[in-house]
């Protein structure tokens, strides 16, 4: 079985890949700005002017000055603080749908690729969530579920675990054709012991940058329900509840609605580069490509 072992796509091969090339100036800088929001997020205590959710109506709608970094809303919160604890939300739910959808489509995944009675059943099941529009199904599942961070978090992550099974069998149905495969099961391997060590490596690379897209995703469409209103509730600073509420005044304060959306915009981009940056990297396809 050692030899059968080291036909099996390892764990150091992943490694290998990541380190063989030294990375892109665009990875570097995506790094160093996703970093930098990490390190906002963190330190929202200590970097906060003010209290995000103090109300100040003698000082609403104050410009930027040595006070209000970033100004005041129409409440007279300061913006400033406001887009620092709401990058804390932002993290918060990436983190969640990410860890979550993957969580529950690894193993479906696994089971539908391995299984053909169970594939027939579950991916007309799949088939049938990604019919519906994932930004409609979010705002249907909020709208029937009332709660906070992790009601959203469900409801963003419901549309991302199709998308997620689908890779993973993809990715199965792929190793079942290798010869390392045939021989685990000529040797009598249990399905179990076969699925944990031949297949699900199999599975890793594509996992990674797959999560970087979803966290991305996730990051996008908490902003766009909050924006709507049917998202986290306004008491709770998020990038999107600051855009909302700015959006009235527009015209008039631009940067209640510039600041957040910079900083979320920066955010998005540079996990898509870094998503993009470990395609390459881990996809031997991708090898040699500009």
């Amino acid at each position: 079985m050692s030899a059968l072992a080291t036909m099996a796509p390892s764990r150091g091969g992943i490694k290998h890949r990541l380190l063989e090339n030294p990375p892109h100036w665009t990875t570097v800088l995506a790094l160093i700005v996703l970093a930098l929001i990490v390190i906002m997020a963190f330190s929202a205590p200590w970097l906060a002017n003010f209290e995000p959710t103090k109300i100040n109506p003698a000082q609403r709608l104050k410009p930027a000055s040595d006070i209000w970094w970033l100004g005041t809303d129409a409440f007279g919160r300061d913006l400033y603080s406001r887009v620092v604890y709401g990058a804390q939300v932002s993290l918060l739910v990436g983190a969640g749908v990410t860890i979550g959808s993957i969580a529950v489509a690894l193993p479906l995944g696994l089971l539908a690729g391995w299984f053909r009675s169970v594939d027939a059943v579950l991916m007309r099941m799949m088939d049938g969530l990604m019919a519906i529009p994932g930004i409609l199904l979010a705002i249907a599942v909020v709208a029937l579920i009332k709660g906070g961070i992790a009601t959203v978090i469900v409801a963003i992550m419901l549309p991302e675990i199709p998308q997620v099974v689908r890779l993973v069998r993809s990715r199965v149905l792929a190793a079942r054709a290798e010869t390392y495969v045939d021989a685990a099961i000529l040797l009598g391997t249990p399905n179990l012991r076969l699925i944990r060590r031949h297949l699900l490596p199999s599975t890793i690379a594509p996992l990674v940058v797959q999560g970087t897209y979803i966290y991305a995703s996730a990051i996008l469409t908490e902003a766009a329900l909050s924006f709507l209103g049917v998202g986290i509730s306004s008491e709770i600073p998020t990038w999107g509840n600051i855009m909302a509420e700015g959006r009235v005044y527009f015209s008039m304060k631009p940067w209640l609605v510039y600041w957040p959306a910079v900083v979320l915009s920066l955010c998005i981009l540079s996990i898509n580069l870094l998503g993009d940056a470990l395609r390459d990297r881990l996809d031997p396809k991708m090898k040699g490509r500009a």
